[in-house]
């Protein structure tokens, strides 16, 4: 009896970094489709200049790349991600679903869907969320809205069953809405968000680089593993 649920392949595989080597070398990689960043990574990865860095990995990369726009009031976030949005056509511009005092973004996000930037609208957890940012975005342009599943899997739920209603609600909003796995542990998840249907999963590099263990035979998989064992207790010189 086969344990793995079967992977198509249909789901877009997305990088989430802004460690600028591992971003360039992703860019050549024809199984990688987009790339999405967030100032948390930027921070962690170094970058000191926002415009500089954004501008120089679009020098390199002419797929989908979403940027964020990091002001916390309305009016700079617009300012923010309109900027954003004209140095490139391949950029999403990130906008969070609320802002950090819990005020909603929808109002934004509507005008922008609707006056020609390409909206991901991050940092959703939520059905009642996903339904406001959908509501939004009808009719506007391309777009893509980010459910944070590893961080829902986090608090101990299943984020399938959530991610299933989530895409429902997407495709009846609309040809142009995209739904992303945000936040996935493990490379199950990849599978998940094929199975479910969702049209993008963004992953961190190390993540990615388990993909060639799609498939692996298990019992090829478990001598592997006692090898291993064995070899680094002989490496270490233990001893009974």
């Amino acid at each position: 009896m086969s344990l793995c649920s079967p992977y198509t392949g249909r789901v877009k595989l997305f990088v989430d970094s802004s460690e600028r080597t591992a971003m360039l070398e992703f860019a050549k990689n024809p199984i990688i489709r987009g790339f999405t960043t967030n100032p948390t990574l930027m921070r962690q990865a170094g970058v000191s200049d926002y415009r500089a860095f954004c501008k120089e990995m679009l020098t390199h990369i002419n797929k989908p790349i979403s940027f964020e726009v990091f002001a916390d009031d309305f009016p700079n976030m617009q300012r923010q991600a309109r900027e954003i949005s004209s140095w490139a056509p391949n950029i999403y511009v990130k906008i969070p679903v609320t802002n950090s005092t819990g005020l909603p973004s929808t109002e934004l996000i509507r005008e922008l869907s609707h006056t020609g930037v390409q909206v991901n609208v991050t940092a959703i957890f939520t059905l009642g969320q996903v339904q406001e940012v959908c509501q939004a975005l009808r009719g506007g342009g391309p777009s893509i809205v980010s459910v944070f599943a590893g961080r829902i899997a986090d608090t101990g739920c299943d984020p399938v069953p959530l991610m299933q209603a989530a895409l429902e609600i997407c495709v009846a909003a609309g040809n142009n809405i995209e739904l992303l796995w945000a936040s996935p542990r493990e490379v199950l998840n990849i599978v998940q968000a094929d199975v479910v249907g969702c049209h993008i999963i963004t992953a961190t590099p190390d993540l990615l680089k388990k993909l060639p263990t799609f498939n692996k035979d298990l019992a090829a998989f478990s001598l592997e593993t006692v090898r291993m064992f064995k070899s680094d207790a002989e490496a270490a010189g233990y001893t009974l």
